[in-house]
């Protein structure tokens, strides 16, 4: 069958892998597996990089970040492959990508090459228990998806990290890292288990701190508990934030996803058409087909967002806190203990129930008596 497929096509080529990929329906010996294709473009989008940006995904298992961001350039910007300057940096320094486990290695690097990228980093790295040198502050664009629950010893762990914070669990210290490989104006898109956004212990509280008040931490996406099925049921949320080392935070711009436009069952089905899907789908949604796919919503408030002079940019600003959507100042952040889960700040609507007087129910209490009473009349008389 794959003899007869034309492969002439790079799209093609890296469809087929992608879809081979997915096909992965189990995690990896170190826990990894494979972030959903349409998560990765809504990062992507959210992120939205440049020509010029120096990329990395410390945590790069497939390459499914760095595949992305490449067809996310060659779309958005194909001005790219008419200048010589940007098709040798696209080509030779855009890309970078570590893992630490050989066959990851592979499969991404393949990856790469079938979507049309020639020399990529992609590197044999524990980006955790390594020395950093050359590393710090290299990059202006970290897209990942780094592993959650895993602890380390101190020992093991490279020492520049636990001075930024001093703990074992490694969502927390590829946290630290992040903050690490960026550039002064660098931004991320990561993901990170719930228990990072509110967790109680000194490490947690410190890192929080430290993005809202040192950096610029700009958005809090919750994404539902079945987005990682089969492979986790873990509830998890996108942070995006900029490197600035001056703070710079104002408001923070929260979003609620309900739905990625598929099941969040173990068996993750397309809930619409496949032109309807992913952040960016081919023909617009409906208000209905919206509560079953939020993504393209999420890119297109947080694009208004971005935009400062836009009015839809000031809409978004002063959304009700029971909305979908909102954003919240850093003197309310700060008041919670930093904290950054959604439920703390989201206000829920209550239906408003209509009160009536005593003597009416009663009423109503004994018309209901004597309905049943009549209807029980009626059925002795039928069995008799």
């Amino acid at each position: 069958m794959i003899e007869h497929v034309p492969m002439e096509d790079r799209d093609t080529k890296g469809d087929l892998y992608e879809y081979m990929l997915g096909k992965i329906a189990s995690a990896g010996q170190n826990g990894q597996f494979r972030t959903p294709r349409h998560i990765i473009q809504l990062m992507v989008e959210l992120a939205k990089p440049v020509p010029t940006d120096v990329m990395c995904d410390p945590a790069g298992g497939t390459c499914g970040f760095p595949v992305a961001v490449g067809e996310y350039l060659r779309h958005n910007h194909p001005e790219i492959f008419r200048d010589n300057k940007l098709r040798k940096h696209f080509h030779h320094e855009l890309f970078h990508a570590f893992d630490f486990d050989n066959t990851m290695l592979r499969i991404g690097s393949m990856n790469m090459l079938l979507h049309g990228v020639e020399n990529p980093d992609i590197r044999y790295r524990d980006s955790l228990a390594q020395d950093h040198a050359g590393e710090e502050e290299k990059y202006t664009l970290v897209l990942a998806n780094p592993p959650f629950a895993g602890s380390l010893d101190y020992e093991t762990c490279a020492k520049d990290l636990l001075q930024i914070v001093k703990t074992k669990k490694t969502e927390l210290l590829f946290l630290a890292l992040f903050l690490r490989l960026l550039k002064p104006g660098g931004r991320a898109a990561v993901i990170v288990p719930d228990g990072v956004l509110f967790g109680s212990s000194n490490a947690h509280k410190t890192l929080r701190k430290m993005l809202v008040e040192d950096q610029k931490l700009d958005a809090v996406i919750s994404l539902p508990g079945g987005v990682f099925k089969p492979y986790a049921g873990v509830s998890t949320a996108i942070l995006l934030f900029t490197k600035t080392n001056s703070g710079g935070t104002d408001l923070v711009w929260f979003y609620d996803v309900d739905a990625d436009g598929m099941s969040l069952d173990d068996k993750r089905t397309e809930q619409l058409s496949g032109d309807k899907q992913g952040p960016v789908p081919k023909t617009a949604l409906t208000k209905e087909e919206h509560a079953k796919n939020n993504l393209p919503d999420i890119v297109a408030r947080w694009h208004s967002l971005s935009n400062s002079k836009s009015k839809i940019s000031d809409t978004e600003r002063k959304r009700s806190r029971t909305a979908q959507s909102f954003c919240i100042p850093k003197a309310d952040i700060a008041a919670q203990g930093y904290d950054l889960s959604l439920n703390r700040y989201k206000e829920v609507v209550h239906e408003e129930v209509e009160h009536r007087p005593p003597l009416e129910i009663m009423a109503e209490l004994d018309r209901l008596e004597e309905e049943i009473q009549t209807g029980m009349n009626e059925l002795r008389g039928m069995l008799k």
